[in-house]
């Protein structure tokens, strides 16, 4: 009885997990452009949530130091040692990010120069590329030409 529910559990486990392992298809221009917005978005939330910190932080150093400077004169004689006195640290003024404007990132594929390809005469004749040309590589090192038809044939081959 229990190898049976076991069984079924496991058939009906693996049923229902058959639509989760679907593949999805890619998302469209449209959501990508959504989801670029929606990021912008969140770090600009970010940066409100960053600036309303540093405003709150500012105003709590104020009235602490304000306090602290008032502490040792409500109605007492003055020390006898001298209290340091409390300067605040410099630190850079808060910047308001300002209101949310999203402006969409423009094509990259547009603007990208044009490439050539590195000559088929200064490829390396192995695949794996170990003696690669100076320069940067634009293009995959082997070619569709077998290393035979390329490569001159060694010394012991030829005088068979």
């Amino acid at each position: 009885m229990n190898k049976q529910l076991l069984a079924l559990g496991l058939l009906t486990g693996s049923l229902l997990a058959l639509p989760a392992m679907a593949k999805l298809p890619p998302p469209s221009d449209e959501a990508k452009a959504k989801a670029a917005e929606v990021a912008a978005k969140a770090a600009w939330t970010d940066k409100v949530g960053s600036f309303q910190l540093c405003r709150t932080m500012d105003k709590v150093a104020v009235r602490y130091l304000a306090e602290a400077g008032n502490a040792g004169n409500a109605g007492k004689p003055s020390p006898p040692t001298p209290t340091p006195t409390l300067t605040p640290t410099p630190t850079p003024p808060c910047a308001d990010p300002g209101p949310f404007v999203y402006a969409p990132p423009v094509a990259i594929a547009a603007t990208a120069p044009a490439t050539t390809p590195t000559p088929p005469s200064s490829k390396p004749l192995e695949s794996a590329g170990a003696h690669s040309p100076p320069g940067n590589a634009v293009s995959p090192p082997n070619t569709k030409t077998p290393a035979a038809a390329t490569a001159p044939a060694p010394a012991a081959a030829q005088k068979k």
